[in-house]
């Protein structure tokens, strides 16, 4: 189990690894080794994951969470199956840690009164020029 905070965590036992060969670093060890690790985890059936936590994680996922709520991670930076592990599990963490903090509330507040002032000011400028651009008036 990898704690996350106090109420959320990751039951490591939801998390599936997929060894595939990668692309990049490793020379002609690249088409021998499959070192890439594909991380799948069942966030949906995530006991670990309040269902607010569930729905930031959707969001920040994107495209790398399936309908069907898996959220795939493909770690090959590095040339070994080790390393691209731990990759890819950090990688998870850090996803599940940034959904799990609550988004920060906005205070709302007033414009004050000499942007009131100022945006008055532009409006009746904007106003004149406008005045300006039309016919002009003859009975003078």
């Amino acid at each position: 189990m990898i704690r996350i905070d106090s109420r959320t965590f990751i039951d490591e036992t939801r998390i599936e690894e997929t060894f595939v060969r990668a692309s990049g670093p490793g020379g002609q060890n690249v088409n021998k080794v499959s070192s890439a690790v594909q991380l799948r985890f069942n966030a949906a059936g995530a006991d670990g994951l309040g269902e607010a936590v569930r729905q930031r994680l959707r969001v920040l996922a994107g495209r790398r969470m399936t309908r069907e709520g898996w959220l795939v991670i493909i770690a090959q930076r590095f040339r070994t199956q080790e390393r691209n592990r731990a990759d890819a599990l950090e990688r998870l963490t850090e996803l599940v840690r940034q959904a799990a903090k609550p988004p920060a509330r906005r205070i709302a507040t007033k414009p004050t009164h000499a942007s009131r002032l100022r945006r008055l000011d532009g409006k009746k400028a904007r106003s004149g020029a406008k005045t300006l651009r039309g016919k002009p008036d003859l009975e003078v």
